[in-house]
């Protein structure tokens, strides 16, 4: 049977739809100090999944110090052997590992799947930092990962990466890394991921969907181009392949992936393009879509749209 949060249907899903109001009047959503309005929009949907994981917080090595992790395993079961390197998202300049969408999709992958999945706090593109930082972190604790899989009980052959929006940016980097030098992942798990400096076009149905996006919930160029020339320290249109993947020359060899968009997302048009690539290239690739939601919606707590995005990324855990 076909998984209906999977099939854009060009509407809001409901949970979304009776919220938009909140919203509908603003022109950017305030993050550092969200008033009524946001606090409304981003309310939990609902009390937290059951979980079994437990976690544990360790710094691992890094080329610019050390790297904060929280491992995350079964408590009440044998680990699987399934492994996961996860990085969140946040635009480079914001996120941690206690936002849902580390701390909960953690725990919810750790919960369906019995693997280990390791929550990266890569440094934040903030007081100076750009591009390599965050990658080289991100990099060095996949790295670190794969020659401790005995210890983490992963199998080797069964270690992914992962992660969402700017964390699927550098997921999608790491797996690209991690192939020139030998030692590619299982598999790349990307929710939808930003893997370009600038927005492709995008696809008609894309480009009229994103007519129906309140502008509180919009990437317009101009942000998207300030938040990349942050991330990259200069011209984003310079960057390179271990900055975007979507820069990347030659995909061949790059390891099988599945990137998972929202309908409503102007950031899909990106995840959507790179899967383009990597198929043009002959990776085996699946691209689809959650139907009604807006991007970064793993970070909705209690929704069961995130339940089910997380069931389908476990299915694809390697």
């Amino acid at each position: 049977m076909t998984d209906p949060t999977i099939i854009p249907t060009g509407a809001w899903a409901a949970i979304y739809a009776e919220r938009l109001h909140y919203i509908a009047h603003l022109a950017v959503l305030d993050y550092d100090n969200p008033g009524p309005s946001e606090l409304a929009w981003f309310a939990p949907f609902g009390e937290p999944e059951p979980t079994t994981a437990v976690a544990e917080d360790r710094e691992l090595p890094g080329p610019h110090g050390p790297v904060p992790v929280r491992i995350y395993r079964a408590a009440t079961a044998a680990a699987s052997g399934a492994g996961l390197v996860w990085y969140h998202g946040g635009a480079f300049i914001a996120g941690d590992l206690d936002m849902p969408e580390a701390d909960l999709v953690a725990r919810g992958l750790v919960t369906r799947t019995s693997g280990v999945v390791v929550s990266v706090d890569y440094r934040l593109c903030r007081d100076g930092v750009h591009h390599p930082v965050p990658h080289d972190d991100a990099y060095a604790a996949y790295r670190w990962t794969l020659q401790h899989t005995a210890e983490l009980e992963i199998h080797p052959a069964r270690l992914a990466v992962g992660g969402a929006s700017a964390g699927g940016c550098l997921a999608a980097t790491v797996a690209l890394h991690g192939r020139d030098d030998g030692v590619p992942p299982a598999r790349a798990l990307l929710a939808y991921p930003v893997a370009h400096a600038a927005m492709p076009p995008g696809t008609p149905e894309y480009r009229a969907m994103m007519t129906r996006l309140p502008p509180s919930l919009g990437f317009s160029p101009e942000t998207v181009s300030a938040l990349n020339a942050n991330y990259i320290g200069r011209d984003p249109a310079a960057a390179d392949a271990y900055a975007f993947p979507g820069h990347a020359s030659d995909l061949a060899g790059y390891p099988p992936t599945y990137i998972e968009n929202c309908e409503f997302d102007e950031l899909r048009a990106s995840g959507e393009g790179f899967g383009r690539q990597l198929a043009s290239a002959g990776v085996d690739v699946e691209v689809t879509t959650a139907a009604g939601v807006p991007h970064g919606h793993l970070d909705a707590i209690g929704s069961p749209l995130t339940a089910a995005t997380l069931d389908r990324f476990a299915a694809q855990m390697p």
